[in-house]
């Protein structure tokens, strides 16, 4: 397999990567056959994934702009993934002049296209670690530089503790990351479900299973279960709902029925 010129050196590109099947879901160029080899298996389960992918990215998109007017102009997005149009830096900036964006995430390709894509940005960084190790996150010189934790921070975790098992203890990460921010502070979620899904649980699994086997587990939890990733805020209207319903731009009617496919939520620090 030959290796393409933005792949960066010492990545194994013949092992599927979670970022970069979430670029091909959102019709991203930056993956591989093997990638897009795993993404179709699972969209032979739920061939509505890219519209759960696109409905997530607009969630996101609407809480980042929703951060910013109501004062909060500092973004931390833990889990970023491999940047694309519409990324938060950009929905940030054309709101504000004075947002700061630090992004973080384990891939080496992401990690590696955020700093292309940010290269001469002086408002934007991109860290390179794990969710599961927050104290690193805290401590990086980019967080440090950016970011003033003595005033609120949108903390950004979309999409991403869905692939932390329970003995990876999700809930304590977050709450390590809530404890570090200032009060008024926000906290940005999305989390896979099936609830809502609209196909059996049976035929979702297969999708499980797909994840399973390229070694990225992927977790289904129930709403009750991801709500309590908010220990420690009160939610923003309306609370815990399907990423489409969360203070929507049009009509849900409008959506596919698989955007309605597990929740959005974005609650404050008290």
């Amino acid at each position: 397999m030959e290796r393409p010129a933005w792949a960066p050196p010492g990545i194994d590109i013949s092992v599927p990567s979670v970022s970069r099947m979430y670029d091909f879901y959102l019709g991203g160029s930056h993956n591989f056959e093997v990638d897009r080899e795993a993404a179709r298996k699972a969209m032979e389960f739920l061939p509505g994934l890219p519209k759960i992918m696109q409905a997530n990215r607009a969630f996101m998109r609407r809480a980042v702009r929703y951060a910013v007017a109501t004062g909060v102009t500092q973004f931390l997005d833990i889990g970023s993934g491999i940047p694309t149009f519409g990324n938060v830096h950009e929905v940030a900036q054309a709101a504000s002049d004075a947002t700061r964006v630090v992004y973080v995430d384990h891939d080496p390709v992401a990690v590696a296209h955020s700093r292309a894509v940010l290269d001469g940005d002086a408002r934007s960084a991109v860290v390179a670690a794990d969710l599961r190790k927050p104290r690193e996150i805290l401590r990086s010189h980019e967080v440090g530089e950016l970011l003033d934790l003595d005033r609120p921070v949108a903390l950004l975790l979309v999409a991403v503790l869905h692939f932390l098992e329970d003995e990876d203890e999700p809930g304590a990460a977050v709450a390590e990351l809530l404890d570090a921010l200032a009060p008024g502070s926000l906290l940005v979620l999305t989390h896979a479900s099936y609830e809502g899904i609209p196909v059996s649980q049976e035929r979702a699994g297969g999708v499980v299973d797909v994840y399973r086997d390229i070694r990225n587990p992927l977790v289904m939890r129930s709403k009750e279960e991801i709500s309590r990733f908010f220990a420690g805020t009160e939610f923003v209207e309306p609370g815990l709902v399907p990423m489409p319903l969360w203070r929507p731009d049009s009509p849900d009617e409008e959506e596919d029925p698989f955007a309605f496919s597990g929740f959005a939520g974005v609650g404050r620090k008290a």
